[in-house]
């Protein structure tokens, strides 16, 4: 069974505490779903910010930039993002409990949901064709697990200028820069609750979802947990 969470408006630095809370001082399955954040800078736990974030726009335009709990790239998200993530316990899965196995797995569970649209998973990315649509992150500890990712229904171009063109980048990109690298899911759906619908329909055929909202995870959040999510 999968808690469902869903959010709307939250600004991803609440929800990454949430998350971390729900992975930390909890021991159900969670779903948790956002849209609507404010426009904030995400890096991974170990992103260096003078490799990551371009300090000409923070200057001209400051946003808030954060460091997540897990490891991963550095994003930039707004209001035309979308945030699914899952939180379980191992025994959850019906696979090795290893980042590439997760991410694997995630493939699978998510695919219904592109049926017809040449979705994959690309080095840690999701994909339609060549092009990246989502970006995921993972944190794998002793009894429990986390698989959070970042949709592009749209975005901005302007807005990509905020981060630096990073050391590592996957192989697929070939040199591409955001314009052809990126791809908007606004043009394979009707609209975002389509979008939505087609996700929760395919983790219904793997799961029972139960609805539940902030009030369930009160005592959850009351809790003392080591929070590595901070501003910077």
């Amino acid at each position: 069974m999968l808690h469902l969470l869903q959010l709307k408006n939250v600004p991803i630095f609440e929800q990454l505490k949430i998350e971390e809370a729900l992975l930390r001082a909890d021991d159900r399955n969670w779903c948790i779903i956002n849209s609507g954040s404010p426009t904030s800078i995400v890096m991974g736990i170990s992103g260096k910010y003078e490799e990551h974030v371009c300090p000409y726009m923070i200057d001209k335009l400051p946003i808030p930039v954060i460091r997540r709990f897990s490891g991963g790239g550095t994003v930039i998200v707004d209001e035309q993002t979308f945030f699914f993530t899952l939180i379980g316990n191992k025994d959850l899965l019906d696979v090795p409990c290893y980042p590439d196995e997760l991410l694997k797995w995630t493939e699978k569970l998510y695919a219904p949901a592109f049926e017809g649209l040449n979705f994959s998973l690309r080095d840690n990315d999701y994909v339609i064709g060549n092009k990246k649509f989502g970006g995921n992150a993972q944190y794998i500890c002793k009894n429990r697990w986390l698989h959070h990712s970042s949709l592009l229904w749209d975005y901005e171009k302007s807005k990509m200028d905020y981060l630096l063109m990073p050391k590592k980048v996957p192989a697929y990109r070939m040199g591409r820069d955001h314009t052809e690298f990126l791809c908007r899911l606004n043009t394979y759906f009707n609209d975002s609750c389509d979008l939505q619908d087609k996700i929760l329909k395919a983790l219904r055929a793997r799961f029972t979802l139960t609805a539940v909202d902030l009030k369930a995870i009160d005592s959850t959040l009351s809790k003392t947990y080591r929070c590595s999510t901070q501003l910077i």
